[in-house]
């Protein structure tokens, strides 16, 4: 039987998680790829044997064998230096560039037309780095941003009005931390606006909060970030594209004019199917939003000058 397959590049935290959520879910088999060709065969065979359990007959093999990738539909970058508390994304900037630069070779020699999807920090610039030394089309680039700062934002109002979360439509674009653009003034609980339900001073407290969320999560954990989220985030981005599901999910995808920004990867609601990102959509911003999506463009093209992309 012919299965799809979907390499992950990387077996910390979020790659093994991400593998795991994929196997689980019975949407493709998996080539986990990691330097430490131990620690990613090790965790492999583990998830593998959870499979009888989790009624999965998908496949998983872990290597640092670049040639296994080979015919995979989707590759998902997680490789790289991991955050720490006193740390921020620039800190991360020179390691993780060479990091993809270096991942990102060996693997387009085996499966070049596939679907990249980015972890890696800083999201945004290193989403650009494999567009620029893929030569893939930039559709077929994309970076996983968005869909957790909104499932944040959702808890946060699901918390706070004591709601499902299942009930709230929110919507997050723009960069990460602090250049995050939460559209709560298009926020809607079961069809009722969130600003029927909640004051602005409340609001402004859940979009404090969404922005301070990764970082409390790091310092929590004192060694690493953010995973379990990220992974459930990974796994419905590759299911919408995987089973050509046309979702629209806010990711982190080549600009060239919508929002008035070109040849950045910033976040934005885009349509995934088959063929990685086939439309994004351009929503019309406040004079305010325009101007904190501009200086999260600003903060990208900051990062792109200092590795000379």
């Amino acid at each position: 039987m012919h299965r799809r397959k979907v390499s992950v590049i990387g077996a910390g935290n979020v790659g093994a998680t991400t593998a795991l959520r994929i196997i689980e879910g019975k949407l493709a088999d998996v080539v986990l790829v990691d330097i430490a060709e131990r620690l990613a065969k090790g965790k492999a065979l583990d998830i593998l044997q959870s499979c009888p359990i989790l009624g999965s007959d998908c496949s998983i093999k872990g290597t640092s064998d670049y040639s296994e990738t080979e015919g995979s539909e989707i590759v998902v970058m997680t490789a790289g230096i991991a955050i720490r508390p006193e740390m921020k994304a620039e800190d991360l900037l020179q390691t993780n560039f060479q990091v993809v630069k270096n991942c990102l070779e060996s693997w387009n020699k085996y499966c070049p037309e596939a679907i990249i999807i980015m972890v890696t920090d800083p999201l945004d610039l290193m989403s650009y780095a494999a567009y620029r030394f893929s030569g893939q089309d930039k559709r077929k680039i994309l970076g996983m941003s968005g869909v957790v700062e909104t499932a944040r934002i959702k808890t946060l109002i699901a918390e706070k009005i004591k709601v499902s979360s299942g009930d709230i439509k929110a919507l997050v674009i723009g960069g990460r931390g602090e250049y995050m653009i939460p559209l709560l003034r298009l926020a809607t609980v079961n069809g009722v606006p969130l600003e029927k339900l909640l004051n602005q001073k409340e609001i402004q407290e859940i979009v404090s909060l969404a922005k301070r969320s990764e970082t409390e999560i790091i310092q929590l954990l004192q060694a690493g970030s953010a995973f379990y989220a990220p992974a459930a985030a990974i796994f419905e981005i590759v299911e919408s594209i995987l089973l050509d599901k046309k979702k629209i999910l806010p990711c982190s995808v080549y600009l060239d004019g919508e929002y008035n920004q070109k040849n950045v990867f910033l976040c934005a609601p885009a349509k995934l199917g088959s063929s990685g990102v086939e439309e994004i959509i351009n929503i019309p911003l406040t004079r305010e939003e325009q101007v904190a999506f501009d200086k999260a463009a600003s903060y990208f093209n900051q990062l792109k000058s200092i590795v000379n992309l």
